[in-house]
């Protein structure tokens, strides 16, 4: 449905992608991030082409942050804070204290 210039796509929704591996992150970031804004990638999060906001994050993340250990679950937080595209390597490294 094409809703002409009076209907444009916000953050209001997005659409989530739970990602097991690092190449699934990497398949569906440079997938949806293809012609998307660059200045919109931030945190896991992206805009594609048509400006539709997506979440591209490993599954492991949510286990992270919930984890009863707050100092790992603040690292991580940390550490996903400063990427754009997550990087499971690096978030199991800030997450492990390393």
């Amino acid at each position: 449905m094409n809703g002409g210039p009076s209907f444009q796509f916000s953050e209001a929704i997005s659409f989530a992608v739970t990602c097991d591996t690092q190449e699934e992150i990497d398949y569906y970031w440079d997938k949806l991030s293809n012609g998307g804004e660059n200045a919109a990638q931030q945190c896991g999060w992206l805009k594609d082409k048509f400006g539709v906001s997506w979440q591209v994050t490993p599954s492991i993340l949510e286990d992270m942050f919930l984890d009863a250990d707050s100092q790992k679950s603040e690292r991580a937080m940390k550490a996903m804070l400063g990427m754009k595209k997550l990087v499971i390597a690096d978030l199991q490294k800030a997450y492990n204290g390393n």
